[in-house]
C-alpha cells in the first residue's frame, strides 16, 4: 500500500520538496507554520493541492538556507516563492504581515506524512476568511476558500462563531438561519 507521502510526491513529481523546506525552515530558526490549502488538511479530510503556503516571522537566512537546499527562489517585499527543480509544488512564503502572529500558536500536524507545524484551527479559519472575502483574488480562488470553510464548519461547528454571519450563505445554512 502506497504512503500518504509517496501519493503526494506522485503528485509533486518530487520524494522530498515539502519535507526538505520543512527541514530548511526549521534549521534557520525562523518561526514559521503552513497556512492555505494545506493547513486546512490537518482538520478535515485532506485534499490533493499543488500549492503550499506557509508564514514566517522573519526573513534573515532563509532565501540563503533555501537556494542552499536546492531550490529555487523569487524574492519579493513580503513573500518568497520557491520552486524544486522537477517538482510542481508551488510554495509562497508570506512574511511578517497578518499571518505573523500564526506561527506562535501552530500546532503539531503532519500533512502528507510529513511533520509540519500548523496553524491553529481558528487561525487556519481567518486566513480562509481572509482569503474568500479578498475581491481581488480570481473567484474560483475564493469559491475554493469559501468550500473549505464550509468543510471546516461542518466537521468543527465551534468556529461558525468566527465567521461573520451573513458572509456567507452556505455557512449561514450550518447555523440554521
Amino acid at each position: 500500500m502506497m504512503s500518504e507521502a509517496e501519493f503526494f510526491a506522485g503528485i509533486t513529481g518530487s520524494g522530498n520538496d515539502l519535507a526538505r523546506l520543512v527541514a530548511t525552515l526549521r534549521s534557520t530558526g525562523t518561526l514559521f507554520c503552513l497556512i492555505g490549502d494545506l493547513a486546512v488538511n490537518q482538520y478535515v479530510e485532506p485534499v490533493v493541492t499543488l500549492d503550499a503556503d506557509f508564514t514566517i516571522t522573519a526573513s534573515d537566512g532563509v532565501r540563503k538556507a533555501l537556494e542552499e537546499a536546492g531550490f529555487v527562489v523569487e524574492a519579493f517585499p513580503y513573500s518568497m516563492n520557491a520552486t524544486q527543480p522537477g517538482s510542481r509544488l508551488r510554495i509562497q512564503i508570506i512574511i511578517n504581515n497578518r499571518y505573523g502572529s500564526f506561527p506562535s500558536r501552530a500546532i503539531d500536524g503532519i500533512i502528507f506524512g510529513i511533520p509540519v507545524p500548523v496553524a491553529s484551527l481558528p487561525d487556519v479559519v481567518q486566513g480562509k476568511l481572509w482569503a474568500a472575502t479578498d475581491t481581488s483574488r480570481r473567484s474560483s480562488k475564493r469559491a475554493k476558500d469559501e468550500a473549505d470553510l464550509v468543510r471546516i464548519c461542518e466537521s468543527h461547528p465551534q468556529v461558525l462563531s468566527l465567521i461573520p454571519s451573513g458572509t456567507f450563505a452556505r455557512i449561514d445554512e450550518l447555523r440554521g438561519h
